[in-house]
This record gives C-alpha cells, structure tokens and sequence, in this order.
C-alpha cells in the first residue's frame, strides 16, 4: 500500500504542478490519480473520500471537455472570478453536500473521520466545479480542503498523503496568486486588442 500511496503522491505533484499553470493535462493527471486513492481511501476508512473518486472522475471528463471547447471566437475559457450569481447555490451545494455526506457516514459506516471527510468531500465537490468553470477562487476553496485533509492525514498515519497536502496547501496559496496574474494578463491583452 505504501508503493500505491507514494505512486499516487507522485502523480498528485504532477497534478498541481499542471493546475498551477492552467495546462489543460491536469484533467488526464485528474483521471489517474483518483483510480489509485480509491483503493487508499477503502483500505484507511475514508470513505466519502473514496466515494468521491467516482465524482473526480466523471467532473475532469467534464472539465476537460471545458476547457478543450472553444468559443465563438476561437478562444479557450479564460481564467475569471466566481460569478456573484453563482456564489449562494455553490454554497448550498456544499453545506447540502456535507449534511448528506455525514448522515450516511454516521448511519451506515463506521468512518473514523466523519466530520472532516464530509467536509473535504462536499468542499472539493464544489471546487472541482469551479476548476471546470477555470474560477480563480476555486484556489482558495483547496486551500481550505488541503489544510484539513493534511491534518485528517496525519491523524492516521497516512504521513506521504498528509505531506502531499500539506505541500499543496502551500503551493494552492501560488496558485491562486499565479492565476491571478495569468487572468490580469488575459483582461490587459483583451484591452489592448479592443484598443487596437
């Protein structure tokens, strides 16, 4: 299990290094890496984690199609901000997500962590929409989710997972300033092309 649990840290470094610089191949990263934490998840009692692996899957099919789809224009999706409008349904789909997720673990497993894997689980539900939707606040939604799992992680023992994302809260924080960067970047040259 230690070789499965390092081959998925691994490919989780890959992930966010691609996620970091918008690549459109954090969604194939976003396939793999799933496939192997379900079988890290069972074995450790994480179960909404593990259940939540099928949603990665099917959400990065759906985030790549996003992001290889272009617009009339020819354009990839840009980098935006959460739409106002978007903000209270994307919070009720957490907290929903949530009360859902705990009351099965409560009621039909005997999850060790259920309060903390509902939390990252229906968090990270919403975040990998925004991902999909290439919202910049999405950064700090796994901020949250990362900070918490590193110390769920390290609770178990599960010390390779728990310093992958306690590496990826840190590196959320540059993402979140990178993507910052890269979405002023594309509003200027979007600027300057309407000038010209």
């Amino acid at each position: 299990m230690l070789w499965l649990e390092i081959a998925g840290t691994v490919i989780g470094l890959i992930y966010l290094w691609l996620e970091y610089r918008a690549s459109v191949w954090l969604w194939a990263a976003n396939i793999v890496m799933p496939a192997i934490y379900i079988f890290i998840y069972a074995e450790s009692g994480f179960y909404a984690d593990m259940g939540i692996n099928i949603y990665y899957l099917v959400a990065s099919l759906y985030g790549w199609a996003v992001w290889l789809r272009r617009g009339d224009n020819g354009k990839e999706l840009p980098i935006t901000r959460t739409p106002r409008r978007k903000i209270i349904p994307l919070t009720l789909l957490g907290i929903a997500s949530m009360a859902a997720i705990l009351f099965i673990l409560l009621r039909y497993t005997d999850s060790t962590v259920p309060y903390g894997d509902s939390f990252t689980t229906a968090a990270s539900i919403v975040a990998l929409y925004m991902l999909a939707r290439k919202y910049v606040e999405q950064w700090l939604v796994w901020i949250a989710i990362d900070a918490v799992c590193c110390w769920l992680y390290v609770s178990k023992g599960l010390y390779p997972t728990a310093a992958l994302y306690g590496l990826y809260t840190l590196l959320a924080i540059f993402g979140y300033r990178k993507w910052l960067k890269l979405m002023d970047e594309n509003n200027h040259k979007d600027e300057t092309i309407q000038t010209a």
